[in-house]
């Protein structure tokens, strides 16, 4: 198969970004090109390699075709048809894309569900997507029994476990023959819908084409210096219902013909972590900013031989990047990017100089501005909100049944992104804080993530987050709350970090008070939930 890069591997980053133009083909399915080409042209090579506690199987691609083949007659069966939304509620394992791909063959839309969740965001989300099928396994099957009465438009359970409440997956599977014809999908056609965190309100489902595959490209070749290159094989400890777990690593790998592992880690340890890496050769990581933070307090073990990692949905400091390169001996580049609309900024160490603290530059095949609230331009360093020109391909088709919200999002040709930063005079973007979370203080307009790097930077911090608490004097004053290394001491602490932002940033941002805690409340994606901590 002829090489599927979108960059060129010569030229400077001012060549890359100038000469790309996006060009999909009017006609694309996500499956046909993550799976049934490789399968045509490969089909013994190593697609998915699954790691459980009892040992690891390979999955080729020509097995990938087959079973997924084989489900999405199963599911034609039950009833599922082209625009239907197929709910995928399993942890990182085989089954996962044969899930996505035997959908998306049916021209039906892909909706991966955090394990995690409880029955309330389930719910919501099963019912206000209208979800036809659910695949789950045998551990979250309950919470799906426990609300099937309520979902008027779910009409079948599969269960990758043999329980009689489902349909087992793999029997199913084994009892249909392969799917005669697939859908002739559109690029432009739904594929896949991801709803959002919310961090700022009720979650809303984000519909994507099958075209925002291409989108995730620039950034894959670019983050992971090269990328795809002999020897390279993807993971991540980030769930694949989450779009940087799914379409950061593992979509990706699957589409270049790299080896992905899949993994289920319960809860995230950085000593089994780096035990994985080095047992099966991983080379590329998505690692999110929580997980770097724990392998940072772990010592790196012999047999750790990683190539290229990037890591989004938080920020970095400088300490943590300098930390990534001496430690692990590559570069961690930063990604920016929504739901809406993902990968659109990034740090690339091998392509530009890096800039502590800052989200990178736009990456070829996207326009992003600075904006104030009317539309307009800011200046240099001027704060306002984030906003990406419309056209790209991992630009979201809508959400989910609000019309009104999908316009809103769109200011004339650009998105709107809600999250507040600037740009430099070089093209650099630094984020500055979702627009919930801008502390107003004492007249000044305050984004909590250049304190939480600080905090961050010493030596007993593992994690941190700040917030705005009433005051009646300067409106509002800082609040951190810090989580420290086990073993460290909270006496002189507060203290300590107080100071260290005073003079490392500014006295006017630095926090009033410290709250030491154990941890910090999260989203499924890693993301603090500040709205949670104002409670406190």
């Amino acid at each position: 198969m002829r090489s599927r890069r979108l960059i060129p591997l010569t030229g400077d980053w001012a060549a890359k970004r100038a000469g790309f133009v996006w060009d999909w083909p009017k006609h694309f399915n996500i499956a046909q090109a993550c799976c049934d080409d490789w399968a045509a042209a490969h089909p013994d090579q190593i697609a998915v390699t699954e790691v459980t506690e009892n040992g690891s199987q390979d999955w080729t691609y020509a097995a990938l075709k087959d079973a997924s083949d084989r489900l999405a007659t199963a599911f034609a069966a039950s009833g599922v048809m082209q625009g239907d939304r197929v709910a995928v509620l399993l942890s990182q394992s085989a089954a996962v894309p044969i899930v996505h791909f035997a959908a998306m063959k049916l021209g039906a839309i892909a909706l991966p569900l955090f394990t995690l969740f409880g029955g309330d965001a389930l719910l919501y989300r099963l019912a206000d997507s209208g979800a036809k099928l659910v695949v789950t396994d045998g551990e979250s099957l309950p919470k799906i029994l426990n609300i099937a009465a309520e979902l008027t438009d779910l009409k079948s359970i599969f269960c990758t476990d043999p329980i009689p409440d489902a349909k087992h997956l793999w029997t199913e599977i084994a009892a249909h023959s392969p799917l005669a014809a697939h859908v002739d999908t559109l690029a432009e056609d739904p594929a896949v819908m991801i709803y959002t965190s919310g961090t700022t309100g009720p979650p809303k489902g984000v519909l994507h084409a099958h075209r925002f595959l291409f989108g995730h490209l620039p950034s894959m070749e670019l983050t992971h210096e090269g990328f795809p290159q002999a020897g390279d094989k993807g993971w991540t400890p980030a769930d694949w219902a989450w779009i940087g777990g799914l379409m950061d690593m593992a979509m990706p790998c699957l589409y270049y013909g790299v080896p992905l592992v899949a993994h289920r880690m319960r809860k995230f340890e950085a000593g089994a972590a780096y035990a994985l890496i080095a047992a099966h050769g991983i080379r590329n990581l998505f690692l999110p900013p929580t997980a770097l933070k724990l392998m940072r307090g772990t010592a790196v073990p012999a047999g750790v031989n990683i190539r290229s990692i990037s890591s989004g949905g938080e920020s970095l400091g400088a300490e943590m990047l300098r930390w990534g390169q001496t430690a692990l001996g590559a570069p961690i580049n930063e990604l920016y990017g929504q739901t809406e609309c993902n990968l659109c900024i990034s740090q690339v160490a091998g392509m530009m100089v890096v800039k502590p603290g800052s989200m990178g530059q736009a990456l070829p095949g996207f326009e992003v501005a600075i904006m104030d609230e009317r539309g307009r331009g800011c200046a240099v360093d001027e704060i306002g909100e984030i906003c990406i020109r419309k056209g790209a391909a991992s630009m979201f088709l809508r959400y989910w049944n609000q019309p009104d919200k999908t316009a809103a999002a769109f200011g004339d040709d650009w998105l709107r992104t809600g999250d507040l930063g600037s740009q430099d005079a070089r093209g650099y973007f630094t984020f500055s804080a979702r627009e919930d979370d801008v502390i107003t203080s004492a007249g000044y307009r305050i984004g909590p993530t250049e304190i939480e790097n600080c905090l961050m930077g010493d030596a007993d911090v593992v994690m941190a987050a700040c917030v705005g608490v009433p005051d009646a004097l300067r409106t509002e004053i800082v609040r951190a709350f810090v989580v420290l290394r086990t073993g460290a001491s909270e006496e002189g602490a507060a203290k300590r970090l107080i100071d260290r932002v005073k003079t490392r940033i500014s006295p006017h941002v630095a926090p009033r008070d410290v709250v030491f805690v154990d941890t910090l409340p999260m989203t499924a994606t890693g993301k603090v939930i500040r709205r949670d901590l104002r409670a406190l």
